[in-house]
């Protein structure tokens, strides 16, 4: 079984992005590609990337999980479920055409020294697709680019970085894409 939804990536090093922002702004980047597939209309207001990084309070150090959640709840209102969620969760949400903001965090897991190297050790991206092969997950995410690229799209096995990984789901109250 695969699902891909066709979401379109940018990179959080982008000449839209401020320079100061850019090595920090995975989490603002993953909310902004999110949010412009989920909401066609007027009733979502829409921030670039640069009004996403203050407004959700990024910083140096990227954007905490807690802090997304109570600032995506802000700006999308009651309209909205911005919460944390499961693996089936995600996959359903993915399942409905949702793509998940997907958080690789190896400092505050405790896994930083582990012998088995998570795709990342602490990035935001937007989790666009799954596939299973062999009995094997795999999860499919825009990696929100380099600094000289743009963002690609990339496969990973999921049990190699399952303790690394937490999902937020994005999805409205009423079940219908706006």
């Amino acid at each position: 079984m695969r699902v891909l939804l066709n979401v379109k990536g940018i990179s959080q090093y982008s000449s839209v992005v401020r320079a100061e922002y850019q090595n920090s702004a995975c989490g603002p980047t993953t909310a902004h590609v999110i949010l412009n597939y989920l909401c066609k209309d007027e009733t979502v207001p829409k921030m670039d990337i640069n009004e996403l990084y203050t407004f959700l309070g990024g910083s140096r150090i990227g954007l905490f999980k807690w802090r997304m959640i109570r600032n995506l709840r802000r700006l999308l209102g009651e309209s909205w479920f911005v919460e944390e969620c499961t693996l089936t969760e995600a996959i359903q949400q993915l399942r409905l055409g949702y793509p998940v903001a997907l958080k690789f965090d190896a400092y505050s897991t405790g896994q930083f020294l582990s012998k088995k190297k998570p795709m990342f050790h602490y990035h935001w991206v937007p989790l666009i697709g799954y596939e299973i092969k062999n009995n094997e997950l795999y999860l499919m995410i825009h990696d929100n680019g380099g600094s000289n690229r743009d963002s690609e799209i990339r496969s990973f096995h999921y049990d190699d970085n399952r303790k690394v990984l937490s999902f937020l789901k994005i999805e409205p109250t009423d079940g219908l894409f706006h």
